[in-house]
């Protein structure tokens, strides 16, 4: 067979050989059991038996081993507290609510911080740059917990710089949360927004300047709805961080999911359990802000796509499809012979 007759590979890389394909499957089967015997570990673990297997490793092909035993985080007792309401009402509910109230209203206010330095990193006057760079830069270089304690001790700052007694304000921990979130998150969105304002192409702009906008104008209704559009899937992410990120309220006292589950861990000993719960009602927020965006982007598109099929020039009437219909009827069709104008055309010599 001719080389132009053969079949062209569709890979990158070459099809590996038999002794390739052989050694897949030999890494393929090793981290199978690699991954079994870690579930393994996990499992007699928790279940409180992996010291008899260490005593005995006979005992390992035990199904007496293998058997969900009382003491452990496996047995019923460890799962009842979460069938009762009580629990929900009273300790998983409130503090899936502080969670969503502090990153709602951190998530708003990160948006809006974003935005305003963002576009103020693009100003056309140095020092506004140079301001809100370094904003920009100072808040992303600091570690949200450092934040969220320095917002909290900011009364004892004001005492010890400023002279302002003890009581003039106090800062409660769900501040302390919002502001430490709003500051690192919306420094973080800040170059987001930078980003998506630059990728925008230069033309619109423009555009729009040649049609007497100013740039307020500009960046208002042509530049950042751009940009919000075509960073979506940054600025999700960047709020799932966040809302992950409200789990470090657990280190000043505020009563928010995790600290929930931590304390119903510490009053029935079932820790994996309660972890187990928390993750699982983490991802299913999580997911659902995804979702969200997901569905606010294609109804973006569609309305694009619509404004964009229905716009007009102005003055000129929208011709339907009857209107077209009846224009073609009324029009007498050009004859081989004879130019537009009904003339007929001169014999070529």
């Amino acid at each position: 067979m001719s080389v132009l007759g053969q079949k062209q590979p569709t890979r990158l890389f070459d099809a590996p050989g038999p002794k390739a394909r052989a050694r897949q499957r030999m890494y393929s089967v090793l981290a199978c059991f690699l991954a079994m015997g870690v579930a393994a570990f996990v499992y007699l673990g928790f279940n409180d038996t992996w010291d008899e297997v260490m005593a005995a490793p006979g005992q390992l092909f035990s199904a007496d081993i293998w058997r969900i035993n009382d003491s452990g985080q496996w047995s019923a007792e460890k799962w009842d507290p979460f069938l009762d309401p009580e629990i929900w009402s009273d300790m998983v509910l409130p503090g899936m609510m502080n969670t969503l109230r502090a990153a709602l209203v951190a998530a708003v206010l990160a948006i809006v911080f974003g935005i305003v330095f963002g576009v103020g990193r693009l100003s056309d006057h140095w020092w506004i740059r140079a301001l809100c760079g370094a904003v920009v830069e100072f808040f992303r270089s600091i570690p949200l917990l450092i934040l969220i304690f320095f917002t909290l001790a900011s009364p004892l700052a004001a005492n010890q710089l400023l002279g302002i007694p003890f009581g003039t304000f106090q800062v409660d921990p769900l501040t302390a949360v919002i502001v430490g979130l709003t500051l690192y998150n919306g420094s973080v969105l800040a170059e987001v927004f930078r980003a998506g304002i630059n990728a925008v192409p230069q033309g619109q702009a423009e555009a729009a300047y040649s049609l007497g906008m100013n740039k307020p104008q500009v960046m208002g209704f042509i530049l950042i709805p751009q940009a919000v559009t075509s960073m979506m899937p940054a600025i999700v992410a960047q709020l799932v961080v966040l809302l992950k990120d409200s789990a470090l309220g657990y280190i000043v006292a505020f009563p928010e999911l995790l600290r929930s589950f931590s304390l119903i861990g510490t009053r029935f000993n079932n820790v994996i359990p309660a972890a187990i719960v928390c993750a699982a009602i983490y991802i299913i927020i999580n997911i659902s802000l995804s979702r969200l965006a997901m569905w606010l982007e294609r109804r973006n598109a569609q309305r694009g796509k619509a404004s964009a099929a229905s716009a007009t020039a102005p003055g000129v009437p929208d011709s339907g499809p009857g209107d077209t219909a009846a224009a073609a009827e009324a029009e007498p069709p050009v004859s081989a012979d004879r130019d537009g104008s009904g003339e007929p055309l001169e014999p070529r010599r």
